[in-house]
């Protein structure tokens, strides 16, 4: 079957402006000129989504159900599902799949289909891809979905209102300076409550902002090992038992200006508005300036420093 769809199905000047960039693993990601960052790690764009989305979530023990439930927070490209669907049947072929994903840009899984950069799939999931581009939904023996587009902050909150509790939440903005109205503590916290009692969060960002307004919403925090990087990842869950701990210099991280929170309390703030905002809170806030924690800690080891994008 020929999975890549014809001229009149994906519009080529807009696909154009994604350009395919290799990733040291051999996979492809795109650069946004938008939002001024790359969609993936350039360690590795399917490491990143099967290291940060699958494994740490242990998806593979959550395929064991009858029924599993995704999130996928700025679907993209569709790695981050394309991972998780992967390895969910291979673990369980009858596992029943119910999936909502969030995306602002259509284009982008389009242009992800159009540069054949899907490859790395087997062809079964890519086929499931193109469909979820074409028509942002599919209704099949073992796969429910729907492909939101749109603003997150409103999508999400049809997924609120619709009673969705996802078993595992894929949260993959771009970073929080560059896409802050994705890591507010009212975005996070209208997250958190589309999580499953028992569910998983997982995201790649460490920034003391994020792990403190998902703390705010009731989840207690881990740390998670980063992908060809110093910087880890997050993964939160309502239960602490299930987590790994933070270190004690993670833990004084969330004690410093760094851990003021981003802020849109209509969720339909501009960001330099929320950038503005959080500045302003950070300048009369009273708590340790974030250099004062980096240079206790300089004579860390080099492999365990946090750097700046987790600040």
């Amino acid at each position: 079957m020929d999975i890549v769809p014809t001229a009149e199905q994906v519009s080529l000047p807009l696909v154009s402006e994604f350009v395919p960039e290799s990733t040291a693993d051999g996979s492809f990601t795109f650069f946004s000129a938008e939002f001024g960052e790359f969609f993936h790690n350039r360690h590795g764009a399917c490491l990143e989504a099967r290291s940060i989305y699958v494994d740490a979530i242990r998806l593979p023990e959550m395929a064991q159900r009858s029924t599993v439930r995704l999130l996928d927070v700025c679907y993209g490209l569709g790695y981050n599902t394309a991972a998780a669907l992967e390895t969910i049947w291979a673990v369980n072929p009858n596992c029943q799949v119910e999936w909502i994903g969030l995306e602002l840009n259509p284009t982008i899984p389009n242009a992800a289909i159009a540069h054949n950069v899907l490859t790395c799939w087997p062809a079964a999931i890519q086929a499931i891809l193109v469909e979820l581009a074409s028509s942002h939904q599919i209704n099949g023996d073992r796969l429910q979905a729907r492909l939101l587009i749109g603003d997150a902050r409103q999508t999400l909150q049809q997924v609120h209102h619709s009673g969705f509790q996802a078993d595992a939440i894929f949260l993959d903005p771009f970073s929080p300076p560059h896409c802050p109205p994705l890591w507010t503590i009212e975005f996070l916290g209208l997250l958190a409550r589309c999580l499953h009692p028992d569910g998983k969060l997982a995201t790649y960002s460490c920034a003391a902002a994020v792990r403190t307004a998902l703390h705010a919403a009731g989840l207690h925090i881990g740390s998670l090992p980063g992908v060809g990087r110093q910087s880890p990842g997050t993964i939160a869950s309502f239960n602490p038992a299930v987590l790994p701990s933070l270190s004690r210099k993670e833990q004084e991280h969330l004690r410093t200006r760094a851990a003021i929170p981003y802020r849109d309390p209509s969720l339909t703030d501009f960001a330099e508005t929320i950038l503005q905002r959080r500045q302003a809170e950070q300048q009369g806030c009273g708590l340790e300036p974030t250099s004062h924690w980096r240079k206790r800690w300089a004579a860390t080891p080099p492999h365990q420093a946090s750097p700046e994008s987790c600040l």
